[in-house]
C-alpha cells in the first residue's frame, strides 16, 4: 500500500475529538476505498474495567477504534460519539489507529504495581481487522504482554489471527493464552448483508480448525443472535454442526442488543432490507436496548439441546442474556455500567 505518499490532515476544526486524542496524521488509500485512518499516539494502552461490571478480566487493550467490519449490530458503535464523529458510516469509515500502543504498553506493564492479570484484547473493536495487516500491531502487542508474563485472551472475527499463530504459540509456552472467534450467522448471504466487511463464515471457520491445530482450544461465540433472523433452529443447528466439525471447544451465545446509537443504525437497515420486521423489533425492545426476558428464556430453551447434540456443551459454554464485551468510552476507561452477568446455561 502507498501510505507514504499520503499527506498529513490534522485539522482539529473538522476533528475536534480526534485532536484531543493525538492525532499524528489522516491516511487515505486506494487499497481501503472510503476508508481514512486517523493515526495516533496514545497515552495509555491499558484499560481498567471495573469490578462491578462482573468480567472475567478487569483490562483491555484496544488497537483499534472504529470498525472496518462494519456490523450493523456493533456495540461498540456509540464509542465513536466520544471523537465527535458518528457510529453510523463514521464508525465503519473513520478508523483510529493506535501506532505506539505496543511501546505505551511496555512501559505500563513494567511498572512495579502491575500484577499480571489477564489482559483481554478485542473486546471493542477488532485487532484483526483488515488495517492491521498494514500497521502490524498485534505482534508488538503480543511480544509485550509474553515478556511481561501477563496472561492474555484474543476474540476477532479477523481471518489475519492466522498470520500470528506461531507468535501465540510460543506465547503459550510462557503465559496463559485464550483465542475466541466470533461466527453467529452461518448464512453467507445474510452475514454479507448484515456484517459486510467481515470474513465470510467459510473463512471463519478455517480460522477456527487452524486455531485447533495450533493446539489451542478455540472457544466460538455465537453472538449475536439476531431475533427473527438467525435465531432459526436450522440456521443454529447448521452452524453448530459446522462449529464442531471445525474444533470448535465450546460456545456463547447471546441475543443482540441495541444500545445507544446503535439501535437506530441497524433499524434504519431493517426497516430498508426486511420492512415487515421493523414493527417486531419495536415490540421486541421497546425503549431499551435488551430483548425481553421471555426472548431470552425462549433462546436458551432452544439452544441447549443443540448446544448438547453437538458436542459443545463444554464447562465454557453458555448462553446470557445480555453481552459482557463492553469496553470504553471517551478515554478507553469507562465501562458500561448495564453490563449484566451471564447466566450459565449448562
Amino acid at each position: 500500500m502507498r501510505w507514504s505518499d499520503q499527506s498529513i490532515e490534522a485539522d482539529d476544526g473538522a476533528l475536534p475529538g480526534l485532536g484531543k486524542a493525538g492525532l499524528v496524521r489522516s491516511v487515505q488509500t486506494p487499497e481501503f476505498e472510503g476508508i481514512t485512518f486517523h493515526e495516533v499516539l496514545a497515552k495509555s494502552a491499558l484499560n481498567e474495567v471495573p469490578e462491578a461490571s462482573q468480567l472475567p478480566f478487569r483490562f483491555t487493550v484496544n488497537t483499534f477504534r472504529g470498525c472496518t467490519h462494519a456490523c450493523r449490530y456493533c456495540f461498540a458503535r456509540p464509542t465513536h460519539e466520544y471523537l465527535d464523529l458518528d457510529a453510523g458510516k463514521d464508525f465503519d469509515t473513520q478508523v483510529v489507529v493506535k501506532l505506539n500502543v505496543a511501546a505505551v504498553l511496555r512501559k505500563e506493564l513494567r511498572r512495579r504495581s502491575w500484577a499480571r492479570e489477564t489482559v483481554a484484547l478485542g473486546t471493542n473493536t477488532d485487532p484483526y481487522q483488515r488495517a492491521e495487516g498494514r500497521y502490524r500491531l498485534m505482534p508488538g502487542v503480543i511480544s509485550a504482554l509474553t515478556e511481561s508474563a501477563t496472561p492474555f485472551s484474543i476474540l476477532t472475527k479477523g481471518t489475519l489471527l492466522r498470520r500470528d499463530l506461531p507468535l501465540l504459540r510460543q506465547a503459550a509456552r510462557q503465559v496463559p493464552v485464550s483465542i475466541s472467534i466470533s461466527l453467529a450467522i452461518g448464512d453467507a448471504e445474510l452475514q454479507k448483508a448484515i456484517e459486510p466487511g467481515t470474513p465470510s463464515p467459510r473463512a471463519r471457520l478455517d480460522l477456527i480448525r487452524a486455531v485447533a491445530d495450533a493446539g489451542f482450544a478455540p472457544h466460538v461465540m455465537v453472538a449475536p443472535v439476531i431475533p427473527y433472523l438467525t435465531d432459526a433452529t436450522a440456521h443454529l443447528d447448521e452452524l453448530l454442526a459446522d462449529l464442531a466439525a471445525a474444533g470448535a471447544s465450546g460456545v456463547t451465545a447471546f441475543p443482540m442488543h441495541l444500545r445507544g446509537a446503535t439501535k437506530p443504525w441497524f433499524l434504519e437497515w431493517v426497516a430498508q432490507t426486511h420492512p415487515a420486521l421493523v414493527r417486531r423489533y419495536r415490540g421486541l425492545y421497546g425503549r431499551g436496548a435488551y430483548v425481553s426476558p421471555e426472548y431470552s428464556s425462549w433462546l436458551r430453551d432452544r439452544l441447549r439441546p443443540l448446544v448438547e447434540r453437538h458436542g459443545l456443551a463444554g464447562s465454557s459454554a453458555r448462553v446470557a442474556e445480555s453481552t459482557a464485551t463492553v469496553d470504553s468510552a471517551a478515554v478507553d476507561t469507562v465501562a458500561r455500567p448495564e453490563l449484566q452477568q451471564a447466566l450459565t446455561l449448562f
